[in-house]
């Protein structure tokens, strides 16, 4: 375990000359401490590892020093190979490029290692989009990301979505698209509003209709060194999901039902709208508010519970599902059928 760690912290020094005790105990998931003590370790195996102190101090070799650690390990070399997302690469139109990568440093690697390589494709992969979802590539996502890429600032055109069945409206948005990102299937990027340093957005590249070049801004645009595309995902990752559920609607639930509510709607939404519900009735239901992007994503959501969830509000969505009702019994023949119950009669007049 220390051994690999000293390896690491060697072949960092190496990569990132003047990188700080700090910087390396955040690599390393240690200690400042552990990390002095490992380069006094270091040095006393021979590797000329110093400490300057200063603003522009931190750990470096000695010049023209550099370590021979750099020969892959078996599990290196797989998890090498495993590292990038076929379908993902295709999608970016960097397919081509990873395959030669891939190809060059197979040649270099000893047949020991090769082989521990191509096993490891053949053992794994990874298929990102959700069931049920036949994937799409949207069609201006290589160009997007060549734009990325390139730091390049462009100018395009979104397709919003309207709000409760609403029609969408195309809107234009000039954005420094610093990364884009592979959720469950769905690329989006990630930019900022330039000139609003802190007004990041978020977008789905699908609902991208347009794209060119920025006019007026045909310099690469500065980055900020502090943004990190994964913990920026992260963070915000729960409140944009939130924010696309912008209508409530009010359910009564059997037990079943509620059992089965994480599994049918969005899950930003559930925590919520568990937090809303009453005690259960009589019955065993409950009733609770629940947040949802709009009445149309709802009726489609809540129709796969079926009759263990009754629509309370608002009434229009009410009244469509008394629609989907009155016309499943027309289909399979309900209202034809002799015998039922007075309570039956009564919910069909």
């Amino acid at each position: 375990m220390r051994a690999s760690r000293l390896i690491r912290m060697a072949l960092l020094v190496q990569s990132r000359p003047g990188v700080t005790a700090a910087d390396i105990a955040r690599e390393l998931e240690v200690s400042e401490r552990t990390v002095i003590r490992d380069a006094q370790a270091l040095q006393d195996a021979g590797v000329p590892i110093r400490s300057e102190r200063g603003r522009a101090g931190g750990y470096r070799l000695a010049p023209g020093h550099r370590t021979r650690l750099t020969t892959l390990h078996p599990s290196e070399a797989e998890t090498l190979f495993l590292s990038g997302l076929p379908t993902a690469l295709r999608d970016l139109g960097l397919a081509g490029a990873a395959d030669a990568a891939r190809l060059k440093l197979s040649a270099t690697l000893l047949p020991s290692l090769r082989e521990a390589a191509e096993s490891s494709v053949r053992r794994f992969h990874l298929d990102a989009p959700a069931w049920f979802r036949e994937p799409s590539v949207p069609e201006l996502l290589p160009e997007l990301a060549r734009a990325v890429w390139s730091d390049r600032t462009v100018e395009l055109a979104y397709a919003r979505p309207g709000r409760d069945g609403a029609p969408s409206r195309t809107v234009t948005r000039l954005l420094e698209p610093y990364g884009l990102v592979l959720k469950a299937g769905v690329w989006y990027v990630v930019g900022c509003v330039p000139g609003e340093g802190s007004a990041w957005r978020t977008y789905r590249v699908d609902r991208v209709t347009a794209l060119s070049p920025a006019p007026g801004l045909d310099e690469p645009f500065v980055r900020d060194p502090s943004f990190e595309l994964a913990a920026h995902w992260q963070e915000h990752a729960a409140g944009f999901a939130r924010t696309l559920l912008r209508t409530t609607v009010t359910v009564r639930l059997t037990e079943r039902g509620l059992r089965r509510l994480p599994a049918v709607v969005d899950a930003a939404g559930v925590g919520e709208a568990l937090g809303s519900a009453t005690a259960p009735d009589d019955a065993g239901r409950v009733t609770l508010d629940l947040p949802v992007e709009s009445e149309e994503v709802a009726f489609a959501q809540l129709a796969g519970l079926g009759a263990e969830v009754e629509v309370l509000a608002p009434a229009g969505l009410r009244a469509r599902f008394r629609e989907r009702a009155r016309a499943l019994a027309e289909l399979y023949g309900v209202y034809g059928l002799s015998g039922l119950s007075g309570a039956e009669a009564g919910d069909q007049r």
